[in-house]
């Protein structure tokens, strides 16, 4: 289990919109962040739990942001309609496909997921573990 990831952002108002639609399909809701004299962000939470996060930052060294090669976030859906909507809601803001939404039976029984990039070059997978249950 984690407790949060974070990604960077070059312009975070683009990336939240980008994160806000994306994650709002997969039962995620934007959180305040109390700023602490650290770099803005913007945070996603489960509604019944106050972990795990994910966040979005500038930079915490005020240099430009790089994405992580090798690297990739993956957000679990309820439904293989919320992965499709997740991923279109993304795209729509200005994400871009590495892999449209789709079984993937190679990684088990009822795997459906897609694949995209985020505004700043971050791999997001949206996955629907139908040989899972989620609770």
């Amino acid at each position: 289990m984690y407790s949060h990831i974070t990604v960077g952002s070059s312009d975070l108002d683009r990336s939240t919109n980008f994160y806000n639609g994306m994650l709002t399909h997969l039962g995620f809701v934007q959180r305040p962040v109390t700023p602490d004299g650290g770099p803005r962000s913007s945070c996603w939470i489960n509604p019944s739990s106050l972990l795990p996060r994910f966040y979005v930052y500038e930079p915490f060294n005020g240099e430009l942001m790089s994405a992580g090669n090798g690297s990739m976030t993956a957000f679990i859906a309820q439904s293989e309609e919320a992965v499709r909507n997740a991923y279109s809601s993304a795209i729509e803001s200005g994400g871009t496909s590495v892999g449209d939404p789709g079984l993937r039976s190679r990684y088990g029984e009822g795997y459906y997921g897609a694949y995209l990039l985020d505004p700043d070059g971050n791999k997001i997978h949206i996955v629907y573990r139908g040989d899972i249950e989620i609770s």
